[in-house]
């Protein structure tokens, strides 16, 4: 497995929240634990589909370790990242370092010019409005000390795909330490994109709450 290999000198545990989708995710899972263990390989599945946040949430409770990686699970962000994150965060003590699409050495693959359009444009919509001192706010591929995240999820109200960016928000608010590692984000080979008006239209109410929240 890719993620073992490039993190194979770290003790690492994987935890995969699952909100009841039909595509087969568990089986995947569980084969996977019988090749690595289910004390390295953690499924902890939920009946339906609950929201980002709240799986953000729930995947943290079964966190053992003192740091907290957030990926997708699709291979959109890739493991072969994670050396970089875990060397930035040795060498600035961050607590947080997230990947960013928006720097030299950062960007998209697979996407289509309007999706990169809609994303450049919700990240410099929110970078003038919030001024969040960091590149990329709708990004999710992130490395956390586990006590940080803690903290800022406690304070965040958002339950969908508004949630990474109140995230970071909170955090800077609350004065962490952030740093940033390019990265490239690969769309998905299979399925599709779940953005959608409905998803915009949540984005621009998040946006105005933590205009006037934070």
């Amino acid at each position: 497995m890719t993620f073992c290999c490039v993190v194979r000198d770290v003790d690492f545990e994987i935890i995969i929240v699952d909100d009841g989708s039909p595509d087969g995710t568990q089986d995947i899972v569980k084969q996977l634990q019988q090749a690595y263990g289910d004390d390295r390989i953690l499924l902890r599945a939920r009946p339906k589909k609950l929201g980002l946040g709240t799986a953000y949430i729930h995947g943290l409770k079964h966190a053992s370790g003192n740091f907290v990686v957030i990926m997708d699970a699709d291979l959109s962000h890739h493991p072969k990242y994670l050396p970089h994150f875990i060397k930035k965060q040795i060498e600035t003590r961050a607590d947080i370092v997230t990947g960013t699409r928006y720097v030299k050495g950062g960007g998209v693959h697979g996407w289509t010019l309007m999706r990169k359009l809609t994303s450049r444009g919700a990240n410099v919509l929110a970078h003038t409005l919030l001024w969040p001192g960091v590149s990329d706010m709708t990004g999710s591929f992130r490395l956390y000390k586990k006590s940080v995240l803690e903290d800022i999820i406690s304070s965040c109200v958002s339950k969908g795909y508004v949630f990474q960016m109140e995230m970071i928000v909170r955090a800077s608010r609350k004065g962490y330490h952030i740093e940033e590692v390019p990265i490239t984000f690969v769309d998905r080979v299979y399925g599709s994109s779940k953005l959608g008006g409905s998803e915009i239209v949540e984005y621009l109410k998040g946006l105005v709450y933590l205009l006037f929240t934070t």
